[in-house]
């Protein structure tokens, strides 16, 4: 069964023959706002095939790939990491619908969220009662700033990085 290309990436494509149109890696990073850094990065880590080459050696991609790469900037989007999206890819090349494990993800990331958004609201109120107690005391004598150096926060700055999530 063909599947459909977006009109963005297949307009104005060389046909290399009947059946499939490939276009260098400079064009696909400039029709795809991806580095071309990036575009190599994902074909050594097995998101992207090995795309065919020119007698001069530069990459040629297909629709296909084209594809691969809108649903990795869409799934990046929604908060996917790499090695989600590259395990995803492979469920569905296999036959297999990873739809399940999605919503799975999803529904970790919301908890993740949730946890760090309580973590920022304690931060939040913390700093501001700090900013409330500096208002009050208007200078301190320190080192660099007195202020800061007798600081005393009740609660800690929230993490700003995900947790790694179990592989299955």
């Amino acid at each position: 069964m063909a599947q459909v290309q977006p009109k963005s990436y297949t307009r104005g494509l060389a046909q290399t023959d009947a059946s499939e149109t490939l276009i260098k890696i400079g064009e696909v990073a400039r029709r795809t706002g991806i580095g071309i850094e990036t575009l190599r990065f994902y074909e050594r880590s097995g998101l992207l095939g090995r795309p065919a080459r020119t007698e001069g050696g530069y990459r040629l991609y297909s629709a296909e790939e084209l594809l691969r790469l809108e649903f990795i900037k869409r799934a990046q989007t929604l908060g996917f990491t790499l090695d989600e999206i590259k395990r995803i890819m492979a469920e569905s090349r296999a036959g297999e619908r990873p739809c399940a494990e999605v919503r799975e993800i999803v529904r970790e990331r919301l908890t993740e969220l949730d946890e760090r958004l309580k973590q920022m609201r304690r931060y939040r109120n913390a700093l501001a009662r700090t900013l409330q107690q500096w208002d009050e005391k208007k200078q301190a004598d320190g080192h660099f700033c007195g202020l800061i150096e007798a600081a005393e926060l009740d609660a800690h700055k929230p993490v700003t990085r995900r947790p790694e999530r179990s592989k299955k």
